[in-house]
């Protein structure tokens, strides 16, 4: 079997693509309490240490393993520093830089047969590369032959444009080879037309799908395994000005196609982010679910912003995945998870090495 240790596992997308693909994980690691409250929630049979990682011995929690066993590290470092998006802190002062030493630490103390290191696709390129080479560079004087990708999850089953930069290593010589590309694509309709017609601001906790099992998309019926409702339907709340503007917003337009007089709270338009009141586009995965409540993004065909459950649809969580915290907690859980199918199949390939 394949033992995961998940640090900096946020609300536990990477565990829970990891348990799909069939390993198990022996505990988490998660600062944040909130995230991990909903790790534990969700993985009842796993401790979560809710701690900062520097103080954590990792051999005081791994249980002991059966000798058919492999073990596996993952997980995925605080991004804000690296991110393409940040253009304030993105640089070697960031304390949120030095914590893939944490993981590197964790590697080297447990030696496990795989790691998997995960982040945004920024990591490629941050310091024009020199970090991403040091980070391998490590792992290898570690004795593990790493691997690395930029994959995009729209490739494997998610319905989003979302790339991710992973980092594969394992000690026993293996050329990990990373998963094909699937065939099939899933659109925005695909995933998210069964659930509940809401308004804005609109906090319902059940509500009956929109059509019935047997008329949702593929998709659909995947992410409502389980589930009888569709549950955490939240919406936050904008002000009247803001519904105002996305009345203006047509499929895959932005906040460029709102009336000037509109946006006079805006001292620069010309400063604005392309993502900012973007409206998703039915036929086509969605862009990058981050923080969506801040970026504004705007259902496809309601005058609302997306609703928690429709997020995680976008994500790949499945309908019986419960976020604890306040809304905005929850939409920031969202936002940084790794999402579950895009993990389940990179964790498949490895299993298929034996």
């Amino acid at each position: 079997m394949l033992v995961g240790v998940d640090i900096f596992s946020g609300a536990g997308g990477l565990s829970l693509g990891a348990e799909m693909a069939g390993a198990h994980i022996a505990f988490a690691v998660e600062k944040d309490k909130s995230a991990a409250e909903t790790y534990r929630f969700n993985h009842p049979g796993t401790p979560v240490l809710c701690a900062d990682i520097h103080d954590i011995n990792p051999l005081e929690h791994l249980p002991q393993l059966n000798p058919d066993d492999q073990l596996i590290v993952f997980g995925g470092p605080p991004c804000q520093g690296f991110s393409t998006s940040n253009t304030v802190t993105r640089n070697m002062q960031n304390p949120n830089n030095s914590l893939f030493e944490e993981f590197v630490r964790f590697v080297s103390v447990l030696n496990p047969d795989w790691f998997l290191f995960e982040n945004v696709e920024g990591f490629m390129r941050f310091e024009k590369g020199k970090i991403r080479d040091l980070v391998k560079k490590c792992f290898e004087e570690l004795g593990y032959t790493v691997n690395d990708a930029l994959l995009t999850a729209s490739d494997y089953g998610v319905p989003q444009h979302r790339n991710r930069y992973i980092m594969v290593g394992n000690r026993h010589g293996i050329e990990f080879q990373f998963p094909e590309k699937q065939d099939k694509v899933y659109t925005v309709a695909d995933a998210i037309s069964d659930l509940p017609i809401l308004a804005n601001g609109q906090m319902e906790e059940t509500l009956p799908y929109a059509c019935p099992a047997s008329k949702a998309s593929e998709y659909a019926h995947q992410m409502r395994k389980g589930s009888r409702k569709a549950k955490q339907n939240y919406v936050s709340c904008n002000a009247d000005y803001v519904i105002e503007r996305y009345k203006y917003i047509g499929q895959g337009q932005n906040w460029k196609a709102i009336p000037v007089e509109l946006m006079q709270n805006y001292q620069d338009r010309t400063n604005c982010h392309s993502g900012i009141y973007k409206r998703l586009m039915p036929n086509k995965p969605s862009v990058v679910i981050s923080n969506y409540r801040k970026n504004m993004l705007i259902h496809p065909w309601q005058n609302r912003g997306l609703s928690v459950r429709e997020a995680a649809r976008l994500q790949s969580f499945p309908d019986t995945f419960i976020f604890k915290g306040t809304i905005m907690h929850i939409q920031q859980q969202i936002g940084n998870a790794v999402p579950p199918l895009l993990a389940k199949s990179v964790i498949k390939k490895i299993l298929s090495y034996g």
